[in-house]
């Protein structure tokens, strides 16, 4: 019998490829859209809107292969945008991507994908699950330019097994030269833009309409002194130098958040630097606790060596040189050379001491 798999398909490229590459496997293929609920507003190009469903029902129906829509609206709500919304009151700077992909695609999804009898899940991710001795692990795709590893690390490591990346060995190039040659309608479409959920001018307009405190308050030093105002916490992050505003002999970058006091705290460059930082809510996907690792704080970010140390649930992460803008609410990725041994999310930044 030909194995099942359902596609999450989103009216894109690279999911759309993945279907067609399914189907010349061999594969019995069923495609999904989840419904979020998102507007169509502006120029954008929105992964989750009412376009790019009619755009994946497109796709579907030139593949041959029945097309589902479903309803995750109360599930975005619930798991992502909730979390969203609180992290930012919290002066932290959340990923919502890693938690869609956490809570919805190899979640609930995955799960509803195993009720309805497919044997697989897949996506158009770029990243790669191969076996290795007796357990399966993920691992970075062939394009290191697209590798979404970092974004897929909360993947319960009993999933692995049953997710297809047929996207794996492709560069996107390959992937659009496909899509050219098979007259997939999307063979051009641009890449989707922002969080989809965020249809507004910016993340503060968002999130002053979910109830979330968008107000000015000062700027300071390390020292407590005032340099400026800010225009609501939300606006800024680690590492931000420009939009400050503050005239200053030399650059200033925002070093903290202190959401109780509603400031921003400002120093100069080296203040931005930190050596290690306290990690939770740990995904590992590998049955033995590393205690040596390369380790990713920002998707755009290189990995660099680190050692572990395990505390209950939690890690704390010592690099072998200091990082940039280590950032609070924001994922640390842990490798092994290509394989993802796991990640969590960085709770607290310890400083160096040498760049205190």
């Amino acid at each position: 019998m030909k194995k099942k798999v359902l596609l999450a398909v989103s009216g894109g490229v690279d999911s759309s490829v993945a279907g067609w590459l399914l189907k010349e496997e061999g594969y019995e293929v069923a495609g999904v859209t989840m419904c979020l609920g998102v507007r169509d507003e502006g120029i954008k190009t929105r992964c989750c809107g009412r376009d790019a469903i009619e755009d994946a029902r497109e796709v579907c129906g030139m593949l041959d292969i029945p097309h589902y829509v479903l309803d995750y609206v109360p599930l975005l709500e619930s798991c992502v945008i909730d979390k969203f919304t609180r992290e930012y009151r919290l002066g932290r700077t959340p990923n919502p991507c890693i938690d869609c992909n956490r809570y919805l695609k190899f979640g609930h999804l995955l799960k509803q994908a195993r009720a309805m009898g497919f044997d697989y899940l897949a996506t158009g991710h770029y990243a790669m699950i191969e076996q290795k001795e007796n357990r399966w692990v993920l691992k970075k795709p062939r394009d290191s330019g697209k590798d979404q590893t970092y974004f897929l690390y909360p993947i319960p490591f009993e999933a692995l097994e049953h997710i297809l990346f047929p996207l794996a060995d492709l560069t996107k190039e390959e992937v659009r030269e496909i899509a050219r040659k098979a007259c997939l309608p999307i063979a051009g479409k641009a890449e989707s833009q922002d969080l989809c959920f965020v249809t507004q001018e910016s993340y503060g307009e968002f999130l002053r309409e979910r109830g979330c405190p968008v107000e000015p308050g000062p700027i300071v030093d390390r020292s407590g002194r005032v340099l400026g105002e800010h225009s609501g916490t939300v606006f800024y992050t680690i590492g931000q130098r420009h939009g400050l505003r503050i005239s200053s002999p030399c650059p200033l970058y925002v070093v903290a958040i202190d959401a109780v006091r509603n400031s921003v705290i400002v120093g100069e460059k080296r203040d931005v630097y930190a050596s290690a930082l306290i990690a939770g809510d740990m995904n590992w996907l590998t049955p033995d606790r590393p205690r040596e690792a390369e380790g990713k704080i920002r998707y755009r970010k290189r990995s660099s060596p680190c050692t572990i140390i395990h505390d209950g649930d939690r890690v704390r992460i010592h690099f072998s040189e200091d990082q940039d803008a280590i950032t609070p609410g924001q994922a640390v990725v842990l490798y092994s050379g290509d394989e993802v041994l796991g990640g969590g999310v960085i709770e607290e930044v310890l400083r160096s001491t040498t760049h205190s």
